[in-house]
């Protein structure tokens, strides 16, 4: 008996070249796959007979619209910007002397003129008791030698008395009128020192923390004073403008124009205050490329504090009947700024060339190439091309009902020829393959 012939390369030649076609076939449905993935979905056109892009064109796209329209633009300058104080008085005694009261608390409001301290007042009583006694011993000398004088020109007339004892009486007189002239100044002086004993506040403000306590000795060299004291209603806000917004904002000034300005918080979600601008610097600091600038704010509600940050937004001018549409329909393309414009009618999009201007918060100015009332696309226009059609948020797919129906009848004739095709084949091959069949079991029947 012989042994089993080993299988023959032309045995696995074919399973190889079988296995390498269904590895293909594999590889093949896989990338159909991932393409198909991949793209974009689109809108199918018609009812439900209809296949992706409506059996064989790119759908309308759903699209949000907005209209352009005719508003006034603010337009402004956001800056970081420091709160300083209007004013600041360091109050320091005139005279020298024993702090004798305290009139005001650490953080104290206080109004100009109002007593904050008392020096001792007792000495400086009795240096106005002086000038005004010497002042009065003098004024008496006057008039003693006044009356002399015109004793003395009576006698002169009388030719009674020589005419230089009437010379010398009138110098004296002269004389005695300026020492009263001085104990005059004198006494003024006392008088003011006096006063000076009675410390007040200078300007109105918070006071800030006290420097000298009761019972020190105070003077007017004290560099440090009593307290200081800041201004907080009116405030200032210190600004830097950009080097390239100076032609604008000196045209407003020049104008004559009232700047509104609004402080907000460091976040920018809470407003602080409203003021408006106040002062420019006059030069430019080389390093920044910045010009200081000032805006003053009435802080009645004392929300700004001084050297606080906070953002400034100033509004420089105003662009009246400006041509706006919200940012989101601004597209850029190689060719520059562009919007889509709808056509209501037909239900289609031109792509249009535009020119921006200022932007507001959520909205855009368009210069050229767009009127007022035109619509635009604001939504959806990722996908959208010069003529491409669309469709808006209430629309309803136009004749759905027809492209449904003739769907419906695709279906049932693909039905149909897949029924016949099946029938036919599976009919044929069976009968056949039955006729077959039954002449080959003949010769295998056993012989009559």
């Amino acid at each position: 008996m012989q042994a089993p012939n080993p299988p023959s390369a032309t045995t696995s030649a074919p399973r190889r070249a079988l296995g390498i076609a269904i590895a293909v076939f594999v590889m093949a449905a896989l990338a159909g796959l991932a393409w198909y993935l991949t793209q974009p979905d689109e809108p199918a056109q018609g009812g439900p007979g209809g296949g992706r892009g409506g059996g064989g064109g790119r759908g309308a796209s759903t699209v949000g619209v907005a209209t352009a329209e005719l508003t006034d633009i603010p337009v402004v300058l956001d800056a970081l910007g420091t709160v300083t104080a209007a004013a600041t008085a360091t109050v320091r005694p005139q005279v020298s002397g024993i702090l004798q009261k305290i009139n005001f608390s650490e953080g104290q409001l206080v109004k100009a003129g109002q007593v904050l301290a008392v020096i001792d007042p007792r000495s400086f009583e009795m240096a106005l008791l002086q000038a005004s006694g010497q002042r009065q011993r003098n004024a008496a000398q006057l008039e003693a030698a006044r009356v002399t004088l015109e004793r003395f020109r009576t006698l002169l007339a009388q030719d009674s008395i020589a005419r230089q004892e009437v010379d010398t009486q009138a110098a004296l007189v002269k004389q005695l009128e300026g020492t009263l002239m001085t104990d005059r100044a004198a006494e003024g002086i006392a008088r003011l020192n006096l006063s000076h004993t009675r410390i007040k506040a200078p300007i109105s403000g918070r006071v800030g923390l006290r420097v000298a306590d009761l019972g020190n000795l105070v003077g007017s060299g004290d560099a440090a004073g009593i307290a200081v004291i800041t201004q907080l209603a009116p405030i200032d806000v210190e600004f830097a403008v950009p080097q390239d917004q100076l032609p604008v904002l000196q045209s407003s000034i020049a104008s004559g124009a009232s700047l509104p300005a609004i402080a907000f918080d460091r976040t920018r979600t809470r407003e602080l205050e409203t003021g408006k601008f106040a002062a420019l610097d006059n030069q430019v600091d080389t390093q920044t490329g910045t010009v200081r600038a000032k805006a003053r704010f009435a802080n009645a509600t004392q929300a700004l504090f001084p050297s606080q940050f906070v953002n400034l937004r100033l509004e420089m001018r105003t662009i009246e009947d400006a041509v706006v549409v919200p940012v989101t329909a601004l597209r850029h393309g190689s060719g520059g700024d562009f919007v889509y414009v709808l056509n209501a009618a037909e239900r289609t999009v031109a792509l249009r060339p535009v020119t921006r201007g200022q932007a507001a918060p959520g909205k855009i100015e368009i210069k050229t190439g767009l009127k007022a009332g035109e619509q635009v696309i604001t939504e959806g226009a990722d996908r959208l091309k010069d003529g491409a059609k669309v469709m808006l948020p209430g629309d309803k797919p136009a004749g759905g009902g027809g492209r449904a129906e003739r769907g419906a009848r695709g279906e049932g004739r693909s039905g149909e020829g897949r029924g016949e095709g099946r029938g036919e084949g599976r009919g044929e091959g069976r009968g056949e393959g039955r006729r077959g069949r039954a002449p080959e079991a003949a010769p295998a029947a056993p012989a009559a």
